[in-house]
C-alpha cells in the first residue's frame, strides 16, 4: 500500500539570509490572525511597523547561524524526513513548513496529484498552540477544502507527556546530563498569556502556579500550553533523576509589550548567573529541531547574557533533530495516529 502519505510538517524559514526574503516571511508569519490574534487592520498595521526594523535584524540574526546547505530548522527536517522513511512503509515522507517553502498546500496539492489518498499530518510540536498546531491543521483543511483534494487526513496530537517522547529527550540529552553542570534550565518558546485566556473554558487561568493544570479537566488541559510545557519539564527530570533545584523553567522569544507566560528566559539567565551558577545546560523541548531560536537567541545572545551576568559556560543541549531515538518514537506515534 502505497497511498498513505505521512507529512512533517514544522514552522518554516525565510528562503535566505537576504533582507528581503526574510521580510517577506516575517510578513507571512506575523500576518497568521493564529500568531498575531488582533483584528486585521489593526494586526497590518503592526505588523507594518514591525517590518520597518525587524527583517534587518533578523537576517543577521539568520546568517549567524545559517548553514552551508541552508536553514539548520529546514535542513534538519529533511534529515528527520529521509530518516523516517525507513519507518514509515505505507507510501512517501515528505516535509512542509507552515511558513516559506516547501509549502503546505502546495505539498498537499503534490500527494493528491501522484494519487495519495490518506495523509497523516504530524505538526512537529509537542505542545499544543493555537499560534503553532491549529494553524496548521486549519491551513490544511482549508486547502483541501478550497482545492477539493480527494485527501483524509489524519492528525498527530500533542504529545508533550508521552513517556516515549519523554524517553528520546532523556537519550538525546543524557550526554550533557552525566557530564558535571550547576543548573538546567529548560527554555520553552513564550507565548502572551491573552492566547492562554481565550482557550480557557474556566476563565480561572492561574499564570503563576507551580501545577499549571495539574488538577483541570483534561478539556482544559489539551489547551493550556503553559501547564502542558511544565509537565513535559517535570517528567523529562523525574525520568533523568534531577533534584528539585537543580532545573528551572522559562519561557524565550517575546515580540511586542504585551504580557506574556512568565518566567522569562532573559531573567532567568541573569538570575542564574548573579546566583553564582557558572556551569549551566539549557534545553529548548517546544522546539524538536534546532532552529534561530535555539542556536542564535539562545546558544549566541543567551550565552553572552549569561556570562556578563557572573556564569561561565553556557551549554545549549541539542534539540532532538534526528537523533535515531526520536526517529524510532515519532515513527510510532505517527503509526498510532
Amino acid at each position: 500500500m502505497t497511498d498513505h502519505a505521512l507529512l512533517l510538517v514544522n514552522l518554516g524559514s525565510p528562503a535566505s539570509t537576504k533582507v528581503a526574503d526574510v521580510r517577506r516571511y516575517l510578513n507571512q508569519f506575523l500576518m497568521d490572525p493564529y500568531v498575531i490574534d488582533l483584528p486585521w487592520p489593526v494586526r497590518r498595521l503592526l505588523v507594518s511597523l514591525i517590518l520597518i526594523k525587524r527583517p534587518e535584524q533578523s537576517a543577521h540574526a539568520y546568517a549567524s547561524i545559517w548553514w552551508d546547505e541552508g536553514s539548520p530548522l529546514v535542513v534538519l527536517t529533511r534529515r528527520l524526513q529521509q530518516a523516517m522513511t525507513a519507518h514509515w512503509p505505507h507510501g512517501p515522507v515528505e516535509i512542509a513548513m507552515r511558513y516559506g517553502e516547501p509549502a503546505l498546500p502546495e505539498v498537499l496539492e503534490r500527494l493528491a496529484a501522484q494519487g495519495v489518498r490518506k495523509v497523516t499530518l504530524a505538526p512537529l510540536y509537542p505542545q499544543f498552540a493555537d499560534s503553532t498546531v491549529t494553524t496548521v491543521v486549519e491551513l490544511a483543511r482549508q486547502t483541501i477544502a478550497e482545492r477539493k483534494l480527494a485527501l483524509q487526513t489524519r492528525i498527530l496530537q500533542p504529545f508533550y507527556e508521552h513517556p516515549d517522547y519523554i524517553e528520546a529527550l532523556a537519550a538525546s540529552a543524557r550526554p550533557y546530563l552525566e557530564q558535571d553542570y550547576d543548573h538546567l534550565l529548560l527554555s520553552f518558546h513564550g507565548l502572551p498569556e491573552r492566547h492562554l485566556k481565550k482557550l480557557d473554558p474556566t476563565g480561572n487561568h492561574d499564570f503563576q502556579a507551580a501545577d499549571c493544570c495539574a488538577g483541570a479537566s483534561a478539556e482544559m488541559r489539551a489547551v493550556c500550553y503553559r501547564g502542558q510545557c511544565l509537565a513535559t519539564a517535570k517528567a523529562f527530570a523525574q525520568k533523568m533523576g534531577i533534584a528539585d533545584g537543580k532545573w528551572s523553567v522559562s519561557f524565550q522569544s517575546r515580540l511586542g509589550r504585551a504580557k506574556w507566560i512568565e518566567p522569562y528566559t532573559e531573567t532567568r539567565l541573569d538570575e542564574l548567573g548573579k546566583a553564582g551558577v557558572k556551569k549551566l545546560l539549557v534545553m529548548c523541548p517546544a522546539f524538536v529541531a534546532d532552529c534561530i531560536e535555539t542556536l542564535e537567541e539562545i546558544g549566541m545572545r543567551g550565552s553572552e547574557q549569561f556570562i556578563e551576568a557572573g556564569g561561565k559556560e553556557l551549554v545549549l543541549v541539542p534539540c532532538l533533530n534526528d537523533h535515531p531515538e526520536w526517529v524510532k518514537v515519532l515513527a510510532g506515534m505517527c503509526e498510532k495516529a
